[in-house]
């Protein structure tokens, strides 16, 4: 039968049946007869295959809609469920599944599809960009990740019968990605179930190992849970609160990765058991928090309030641990009725409660603002694995709440620094950045901030960001605009520098730059493969085209570039260039050394001395060596290392960075080396040039523990 054809309606799987009646608990018969067409034409597409577990394929289809069906969704998102794979496995075009059954459960098909027709390095690089197209969908519709969550579930209860390095692959996939996913969305129960999966094919005996410990004490803790059940129970019922208190076991992965963050064994993870408690409204829960501080008493510091302080993904509930009987810690979670749901259901929520709640709308809201953020993020990012990058750091679990000077609450990845709190506020803020206050003190731009910080962020008009920002900022939003602006930033002065290059070329041709008209710019740059002179220019200040040979056909069109004559002309550097002329750090060049430019691809121009022993082995490519020479009144400092060696006396150190900060100078680095009686010292020191060393080199020879001092190069 073919893929569009659709068999007996009478040919139903057990399974659909079930899932069916469970349906009709909430959706329309209308509803169902649509659901009941989309199952048959799937069944139809998917005729003849079947999982690696032997099963038909259809059974997937159902279990994913069954999954989505707890959930209480809409029927077009069943709809979408049931059809999930057959655009990818099939023969079904996206086309046939609109005119069926509406364009809006074709996008949603689109979106979950997979990217196979287009062909990828890597495997890494094809997961990144399915994981590009993904978000790109989900942020115009949430319901596409919520297919794709319970579409990578089923395939995690399902896992065993792929081969061993597929299971590892798709855990590891499941944990960094898709738990951190449900769990930003609030998917508490999708979440925990994808972590404890991931946890049992990545570490295989560990899961095992931990879950016969678990199950051998389990029956030693009975009684002790019993217990402070029923003390709970009576003592909420004594304060007059009407609530209903459960008791849970911890999930394995959570009690691992608390024995491997805290270095325990399994027999010192003593709360493995948590309670619950749910009561009417938000007062009646600090008033069972109360109750429960008269019961047992609190350990310090592990109280978290999540009701005034909501997590980003909506979660609310008061946290507490407290020493319940024979000195076991309890953990305790208080919350209403209307935050379990919200905790169970996250951003479901808004299809499982039909409801106008303000809390949920404000979920709603706040997931919409996360979507537009990693949008960003995306249409800034060069590459998809780039894009992971950011992904995978602002998915991660563990936040800290910051203050605005204005009382706003921000949420922040772990170890965020204040410029990852300027780039939150804003783009611009993060841009202009010059330093920060919290709590009211001057602090590093660097600092890494805590949960109740108020941070206030200090910018100048002048101000941009800067490089060395990379190395510990951790937001994604954070990373992609500094990268933004070091490759904008990069391109604008290698243009000039480009440009600069290539008419002092011209000029050894004794050609005008003044005379090249528009048009033959316009053809060299399409002959070139640039879009434009502009971006020829960056090209040449880049080093990907040399200047002489762009010269020779501007000023000879059509004659090969072969048999030029080298510039003769010395181009002046001035120390401002920015990224577009580097100094070798190989040697280090300083205003008063001798010094000559190599134009190397996709560096641009990089100065060296001109007995630098790095760049022998250059020497052979003559058109990209160029005369260079420094201008006057350089006011910048440059970098310098000078290497001493000490007598191992007691404040030698200090006498010795005594004496090179009195003569004006600053140090950026210090390694020491060596045992017995002398240690060599390595210093990286800034200086304004070669005038400025050799005072500071004086200085240091006075120091009588100064055995010798010279400056190092190559």
């Amino acid at each position: 039968m073919s893929a569009r054809g659709l068999p007996d309606s009478s040919a139903t799987l057990p399974e659909a049946d079930f899932l069916f009646g469970e349906l009709s608990s909430y959706l329309k018969p209308e509803d169902i007869s649509e659901l009941q067409n989309a199952y048959l034409f799937s069944k139809s597409a998917h005729s003849g295959q079947f999982r690696k577990s032997g099963e038909p394929y259809i059974s997937h289809p159902l279990a994913v809609a069954s999954i989505l069906g707890k959930l209480r969704l809409d029927p077009q998102t069943l709809t979408a469920a049931l059809l999930h794979d057959v655009m990818e496995d099939t023969h079904v075009s996206k086309t046939e599944i609109s005119n069926r059954f509406g364009k809006p459960v074709a996008e949603l098909v689109d979106g979950v599809s997979k990217l196979d027709k287009i062909e990828f390095q890597t495997h890494a690089d094809a997961q990144a960009e399915n994981f590009r197209k993904m978000l790109l969908a989900m942020a115009r519709d949430v319901r596409v990740i919520l297919i794709k969550l319970a579409d990578r579930l089923h395939n995690m209860r399902t896992l065993e019968a792929m081969r061993l390095e597929k299971r590892r692959r798709i855990a590891r996939e499941t944990m960094e990605i898709y738990a951190p996913i449900a769990n930003r969305l609030g998917l508490n129960n999708i979440y925990q179930e994808l972590q404890e999966l991931s946890f049992r094919y990545l570490f295989p005996t560990r899961y095992r190992v931990l879950a016969n410990a678990t199950k051998a004490a389990r029956g030693n803790r009975r009684e002790v849970v019993t217990k402070i059940l029923d003390a709970i129970k009576q003592r909420l019922q004594a304060g007059g609160l009407d609530a209903e208190v459960t008791g849970r076991e911890k999930q394995l992965y959570s009690i691992y990765k608390k024995m491997a963050e805290k270095h325990l064994t399994f027999s010192e993870v003593l709360d493995i058991y948590g309670f619950r408690v749910v009561v009417k409204n938000v007062p009646s829960c600090y008033i069972a928090l109360g109750a429960l501080h008269s019961l047992y008493n609190p350990i310090p510091g592990k109280f978290k309030d999540y009701i005034a302080i909501p997590k980003a993904n909506g979660y609310q509930s008061l946290h507490n641990t407290l020493w319940g009987p024979y000195g076991t810690p309890i953990e305790v979670q208080i919350r209403t009725a209307d935050m379990h749901r919200i905790a169970e259901a996250g951003v479901a929520s808004h299809w499982l409660y039909k409801s106008t709640d303000a809390d949920i709308n404000d979920l709603h809201m706040k997931t919409h603002l996360w979507l537009q953020s990693l949008l960003e993020t995306l249409s800034d990012s060069t590459d998809s694995l780039e894009f992971l990058e950011h992904l995978k750091v602002d998915l991660f679990p563990g936040e800290v709440y910051v203050f605005t000077p204005q009382g706003k609450i921000l949420a922040l990845p772990k170890e965020s620094t204040a410029v990852d709190f300027a780039y939150a506020v804003h783009t611009d803020i993060g841009d202009c950045c010059v330093a920060a206050k919290i709590n009211g003190e001057n602090a590093p731009l660097r600092t890494n901030l805590r949960s109740g910080d108020r941070v206030e962020i200090v910018t100048a008009s002048h101000a941009k960001p800067n490089p060395s920002w990379l190395n510990y900022v951790v937001t994604g939003k954070a990373r992609s605009h500094i990268r933004r602006f070091l490759k904008t930033m990069q391109y604008e002065e290698s243009a000039r520098l480009g440009e600069r290059l290539l008419n002092q070329a011209l000029m050894s041709f004794k050609v005008d730059p003044q005379t090249i008209n528009a048009s033959q710019w316009e053809k060299l740059a399409r002959e070139s493969g640039a879009k434009s002179k502009k971006d020829l220019l960056a090209d040449m200040g880049l080093g990907k085209h040399l200047p002489v040979v762009v010269a020779r056909r501007l000023a000879s069109p059509g004659e090969s570039a072969s048999g030029t004559n080298r510039i003769s002309d010395v181009i002046t550097i001035l120390g401002t260039e920015g990224m577009a002329v580097q100094f070798a750090k190989c040697c280090r060049p300083i205003p008063g050394d001798s010094i000559v430019g190599f134009i190397k691809k996709d560096q641009g121009l990089v100065i060296h001395i001109h007995d630098c022993p790095a760049i022998s082995k250059n020497r052979g490519h003559l058109d990209n060596w160029l005369d260079v020479a420094w201008g006057k009144d350089i006011a910048r400092q440059f970098e310098v290392n000078i290497k001493t060696v000490v007598a191992n006396e007691r404040g030698v150190l200090a006498r010795v960075a005594a004496a090179i900060a009195g003569a004006g100078s600053n140090i950026d680095n210090v390694a020491m080396e060596g045992e017995g009686a002398y240690t060599t010292m390595n210093f990286m020191l800034q200086v304004r040039n070669r005038y400025h060393l050799a005072q500071v080199m004086r200085g240091l020879r006075r120091i009588p523990e100064v055995a010798k001092i010279s400056r190092m190069k190559g």
